[in-house]
């Protein structure tokens, strides 16, 4: 994998809510106001929210903690914003889907729909490896992004800080999702893909669109393949590719290995093997996971 440099330890620190930015009917990025010294952080990394400060949540907590005999953990959230710009978080709420949840969620809708300006909490940060390395213009004259749904926000942020970083450095920017109206940053994605045209190219693919009337020309139909990712990829040999989304969770992986059963690739393990058939060598691709 893509070696990074040295990251300074995580620490605790207190933010307000700043904005409350609705971004899709299921997803909203947070900015914050950090109440102190805003700890350094690279595009690409992750802070993390612990549950047990929201009174709200108490109940739910006890039960599933009850139900699982351990304590609920933190939960991570990819940075949205670059280090140039004010923090924020972009968080999309996590469903119950009855026979493929193992459990119902509980922070994400509660930062979705119940945050409010002026609110105060504690996060920990930063950390992740889903960073760029020091040397990225040395290695590449491209960045290959692969990413499905809320997995666009990490990506988001190495986005703009390498516009702003590494002036050398062109994308390649392919963003699958199910319908357009589910497409996160949207109208800022593609205005900086316009007001870059030299350094980015965006392609957008939709698995459940009905209508592509009125849709840009790089909108596509269908799932992220590996003859789509042949048709708009640069040389693998000068290029880093960096994989952001949902992946096999590993509650999944070990309930297929007592059945004696294979796992079924999500988004991750398939565009992983799509990278690999297309000459992609492990030490030029990056991932990031949610599932």
């Amino acid at each position: 994998m893509i070696q990074a440099g040295p990251h300074p330890r995580p620490r605790l620190f207190e933010v307000t809510i700043r904005d409350v930015i609705p971004e899709t009917a299921d997803t909203v990025t947070l900015g914050f106001d950090a109440l102190g010294e805003l700890p350094p952080y690279r595009a690409g990394q992750f802070l993390s929210i612990n549950p047990h400060q929201f009174k709200g949540l108490a109940a739910h907590l006890s039960f599933l903690e009850q139900l699982k005999g351990r304590r609920e953990p933190v939960r991570a959230y990819s940075v949205a914003s670059a280090p140039h710009e004010p923090l924020a978080i972009t968080i999309k709420e996590d469903l119950f889907v009855p026979n493929e949840s193992r459990h119902a969620p509980v922070l994400s809708p509660y930062l979705v729909f119940s945050s409010s300006v002026g609110m105060r909490l504690q996060v920990m940060g930063f950390s992740g490896r889903y960073v760029l390395p020091p040397e990225i213009e040395e290695r590449a004259d491209h960045l290959l992004h692969v990413v499905a749904g809320s997995g666009v926000v990490p990506n988001w942020s190495i986005l703009k800080d390498s516009l702003r970083a590494h002036p050398a450095l062109r994308h390649v920017f392919v963003y699958a999702n199910k319908t357009w109206e589910d497409v996160i940053y949207r109208d800022a994605l593609n205005a900086l893909a316009a007001a870059h045209p030299d350094r980015i190219r965006l392609v957008h693919t939709l698995t459940r669109q009905a209508d592509f009337t009125g849709l840009p020309a790089e909108v596509r139909r269908g799932r992220i393949d590996s003859g789509m990712l042949a048709d708009v990829m640069p040389d693998p040999d000068r290029t880093l590719a960096y994989v952001c989304g949902p992946a096999i969770p590993p509650w999944a992986r070990r309930a297929a290995l007592e059945a004696g059963l294979p796992t079924q690739p999500r988004f991750l393990e398939s565009t992983l093997g799509f990278l690999k058939e297309l000459g992609f060598s492990p030490d030029r691709v990056k991932r990031e996971s949610w599932g």
